[in-house]
């Protein structure tokens, strides 16, 4: 073999690990920390009733859906997050591009959005509970009260940043305000607002579990409150397995659809 051909070999194997580094790095410490804990407890170095194992979780969670007790709570959290979260687009979204828009409604609406958005959910939940109850109009409006505040700062973030040379452009081709609005600002503020549904997505997740664990007869996490009262310390890793890989999978499918109108953020043609 020559040096030439040698090199040549050794390119493709190393953009080949460049590649999956990432993955392997990152599957390699998971797998390392879950040989670690199930070690811990095989020797006595932790105690299961406070750490469980991944091999009780494991066990634990096959048997909540072998028995099938795990679907009521599963069906109470997903029609919760359909609906708070939902709400949440479907008003965020026409907020955002408003205030975005319109410097006069920005001015008027900007200190409610900024003090809300800073205001922990919980802080909120004895209100919505006086207001609503404890059923699952109560849920949905701490998840819509979660979710909607990213999703207008990142929408109206994304009208207000519009790349200036666009205008200037539209504008030279006489396009009126409606024209603009519709071609330049909406297109525009695609890329945050996917940003900010992926931002509220992880607060829509946070607010199901703040909202059933304070006030609930069902859902993931009544099922993880019940299962701590009692030191079911499996149950409840069950229920954050659960959030945090729906959590995951939402955030991954977001994640890529973001990619897809990337390029149309305005330091993508600077």
């Amino acid at each position: 073999m020559t040096a030439a051909s040698a090199d040549d070999d050794v390119g493709p194997r190393r953009s080949l690990w460049q590649r999956y580094e990432h993955f392997v790095l990152g599957t390699a410490a998971v797998i390392a920390f879950l040989v670690f804990w199930e070690s811990s407890v095989a020797f006595g170095w932790a105690n299961p009733l406070f750490t469980s194992s991944p091999t009780r979780i494991l066990a634990a969670g096959y048997e909540m859906f072998r028995d099938g007790s795990i679907y009521p709570d599963l069906a109470v959290s997903g029609q919760e997050f359909a609906l708070g979260y939902g709400l949440a687009v479907l008003a965020g979204v026409p907020v955002g591009i408003l205030m975005g828009w319109y410097t006069r409604l920005n001015a008027l609406l900007d200190p409610f959005v900024n003090a809300l958005y800073a205001t922990p959910r919980i802080a909120l939940m004895p209100l919505v509970i006086i207001w609503f109850g404890i059923d699952l109009s109560a849920k949905i409006a701490i998840i819509f009260l979660s979710t909607v505040f990213p999703i207008v700062v990142n929408t109206m973030t994304g009208v207000r940043t519009m790349e200036r040379d666009f205008v200037k452009v539209a504008r030279s081709f006489g396009a009126n305000d409606r024209q603009l609005f519709l071609t330049v600002a909406l297109p525009s503020s695609v890329p945050n607002l996917l940003t900010g549904l992926r931002l509220g997505l992880g607060h829509a997740l946070i607010g199901i579990v703040v909202g059933e664990m304070y006030g609930a007869s069902a859902g993931i996490g009544y099922m993880m409150q019940a299962a701590g009262a009692t030191f079911q310390t499996d149950k409840v890793m069950v229920g954050i397995i659960i959030i945090a890989g729906a959590g995951m999978a939402l955030t991954g499918v977001l994640k890529m659809i973001e990619a897809r109108f990337d390029v149309w953020r305005a330091d993508h043609h600077m």
